[in-house]
């Protein structure tokens, strides 16, 4: 069974960062990633907000450059899914699906996933014209009327990608007015292809091989409207991927993980960074900031 003085789960921008700073300080690391390197943000065509890259950069180009940063002072990655942890006295056992390892300290960054709409015909019309990533599908939309759920940051920016491809995108919103930044709202709300309903929620998604149409409730008079659609793209907020961890770490309601300012839990030598801890800003920049907050932290617990 490997050892290692540090395990990161997760590789986004607060996993990748733990890594490069545990790396750095010659802490023998390891990141483990379920899915791909890199995590939600490298479904994001332009990051505008991250210091450094004036002109913007990709989600994917970002946070390949800071694995690769990483890699070259020894961070090692391997792709499996984390299913349990246990805390062995000084040691902390994390099993996976490509096998078992022990570490002195635990870094968990593993971010969340996309949350659903729990509406009628979004399971089966998944991938039949329910999405959740604009920048991934948003191509097969060309010259068709689509739909972008939520109000934050996250749905304007789907619904602005979606004007290069979609004749119409309509963004729909349970509130009277987004929860986007101002930069965003001003061009979501100034972009002719774009036409917001407001206090709306979807109720159903109905069509035969693929959407055809999506029932609309008015949240305030309750009138219900059938709108023709080609798309929907789900974006409504995400959760964290805690389930496993619900018997071992002190969470908050919503399933985020509860730590101080130096992002240690409740438990001796596991800490959290990113948008998997409570009150995180969620941002590039806050989990980077995190993950190197973390490891710093880390490294004082592993000296004593």
């Amino acid at each position: 069974m490997s050892k290692y003085d540090v395990i990161i789960i997760g590789g986004g921008p607060a996993g990748l960062t733990a890594g490069l700073y545990t790396a750095r300080g010659r802490l023998k690391s390891l990141l483990i990633e379920k899915m791909v390197i890199g995590g939600q943000i490298i479904m994001t065509e332009l990051v505008e907000n991250f210091p450094g890259f004036p002109d913007g950069i990709s989600g994917f180009d970002l946070t390949e450059l800071i694995h690769k940063q990483a890699t070259k002072y020894g961070l090692e990655t391997i792709m499996a899914e984390v299913t349990g942890v246990e805390i062995r006295g000084n040691e902390k056992l994390v099993r996976t699906t490509s096998g078992d390892f022990t570490t002195r300290a635990l870094i968990i960054a593993s971010g969340s996933e996309r949350t659903k709409l729990e509406a009628p015909g979004e399971t089966e019309f998944t991938g039949k014209g329910v999405s959740y990533c604009a920048t991934c599908d948003g191509a097969f939309f060309k010259d068709k009327t689509v739909a972008v759920v939520g109000g934050g940051n996250v749905a304007v920016s789907e619904a602005l990608h979606l004007t290069r491809f979609a004749e119409r995108v309509y963004l729909i919103h349970r509130r009277d007015q987004l929860r986007a930044t101002r930069i965003l709202q001003e061009r979501v709300l100034g972009d002719p292809k774009v036409k917001v309903l407001w206090d709306s929620v979807v109720d159903k998604i109905s069509g035969s091989d693929f959407v055809r149409e999506i029932a609309i409730r008015q949240v305030k008079t309750g009138e219900v409207k059938l709108l023709p659609i080609d798309g929907v793209f789900v974006a409504i907020g995400f959760k964290p991927e805690t389930e496993y961890l619900k018997d071992l770490l002190q969470l908050d309601e919503t399933g985020h993980i509860i730590t101080d300012g130096k992002m240690e839990t409740n438990v001796p030598g596991v800490f959290a960074a990113g948008d998997i801890r409570y009150n995180s800003g969620r941002q590039a920049i806050c989990a980077a900031g995190d993950g190197a907050t973390a490891a710093i932290y880390v490294e004082r617990y592993l000296t004593g």
